[in-house]
């Protein structure tokens, strides 16, 4: 049996953060190990308030799955302070599986989720095998304006070239040319010294249901990356995932602002 554990914020509207990655590790086949960084007042209305947990009852969480069960990736959400990413990072010492991190700092009602600079994230992406931000994110780690295609690749080839454990990022398009009816998304992938670029192309969907969509994807990349060991199958099959989850949602009308994904229907 594979399994994941993913440490991050718990969302109690179940649209994002560790619900949202246990429905997605669940639904995508796999069983879902949970340690929980912060918790937060959310709806599909936005974030209220937070209270990141006691960094040393983060790590000793981690460590807790870790001593017994076999877990082969590691997914990092919502971390809330410098406190936490040191603690993840001593709870995750001598972990040698996969480690996908998705920097999450900001809610998509523009809260911010973490409350040091996004600099201070570098002793995680430092431990991380793969990386998944979403365009404003990418910006905010690179120090680059990523406002088009050509610019969040370079990006990416900038983070990868200086983290050395750092295997694969994802650049996700969605935030690229709003008005584009297509989006790329991009991942990039490092061997020794070369890196290359696999693209996935699909229909913007315009619907109003698409809280934790960063979070379900970053869970489904580790699923998938379970099941293949291959970034570039990992990567197609989780943009397809997602996007599917956006299609069937379409028509929903859960809550009165930007609904969540429903997980279940993956099932069915």
């Amino acid at each position: 049996m594979q399994i994941i554990l993913t440490i991050a914020g718990s969302d109690p509207s179940g649209g994002a953060g560790i619900q949202a990655d246990i429905k997605t590790i669940t639904s995508t086949g796999y069983y879902a190990a949970a340690a929980i960084t912060a918790i937060t007042c959310q709806n599909s209305l936005g974030v209220s308030r937070i209270a990141p947990l006691e960094s040393l009852l983060v790590r000793d969480q981690i460590i807790s799955v870790l001593e017994d069960l076999d877990v082969s990736h590691v997914k990092i959400g919502m971390i809330g302070n410098n406190s936490i990413i040191a603690a993840i990072r001593d709870g995750l010492s001598g972990f040698s599986g996969e480690i996908i991190l998705d920097p999450v700092l900001k809610a998509s009602t523009g809260t911010s989720l973490l409350t040091d600079a996004p600099n201070s994230l570098s002793p995680l992406i430092s431990l991380a095998t793969v990386l998944t931000p979403n365009t404003n994110e990418l910006s905010l780690l690179s120090g680059l304006n990523c406002s088009n295609k050509e610019r969040s690749i370079l990006a990416g080839q900038d983070i990868l070239k200086t983290f050395p454990n750092l295997k694969a990022i994802c650049l996700k398009g969605g935030h690229l040319k709003a008005e584009d009816d297509i989006i790329t998304d991009i991942i990039l992938c490092k061997t020794g010294s070369t890196i290359s670029e696999n693209s996935v192309t699909h229909q913007r969907l315009q619907t109003r249901n698409s809280h934790g969509t960063g979070c379900t994807f970053a869970s489904a990349f580790s699923s998938f990356h379970a099941q293949h060991h291959d970034y570039v199958k990992a990567f197609t099959k989780a943009v397809t995932y997602v996007h599917r989850l956006l299609e069937q949602g379409q028509g929903d009308s859960l809550g009165a602002g930007t609904g969540p994904l429903v997980h279940y229907r993956q099932n069915r």
